[in-house]
């Protein structure tokens, strides 16, 4: 049982940390145009390694904050603070 455990695991991946996460999403924010890869990573406060970015990358388009093209990439989440001020203030069921 324990051999097919080991099978399952992908290879060893460098998981982001959530302040790399973040680092990068108001590095993103923060650009307001589109950025290819190499320009991002010249503005990031702190080297990453590729393999991280790339993860954090797919996290944030999974999550339908940033769109990657053949040009680049570009922030698209907007926040909404009536919506965080309706969900503060409401009624929880």
């Amino acid at each position: 049982m324990a051999e097919l455990a080991q099978l399952e695991k992908p290879e060893t991946e460098h998981s982001p940390t959530l302040n790399t996460v973040l680092m990068v999403e108001e590095t993103l924010k923060k650009s307001g145009d589109l950025v290819t890869l190499a320009e991002l990573k010249r503005q990031l406060p702190r080297k990453v390694m590729h393999s991280t970015l790339l993860t954090i990358l797919d996290y944030l388009q999974l999550s339908g904050k940033i769109v990657i093209g053949t040009k680049g990439i570009l922030w698209v989440f907007t926040e909404r603070p009536e919506l965080d001020r309706l969900i503060k203030e409401g009624l929880e069921v």
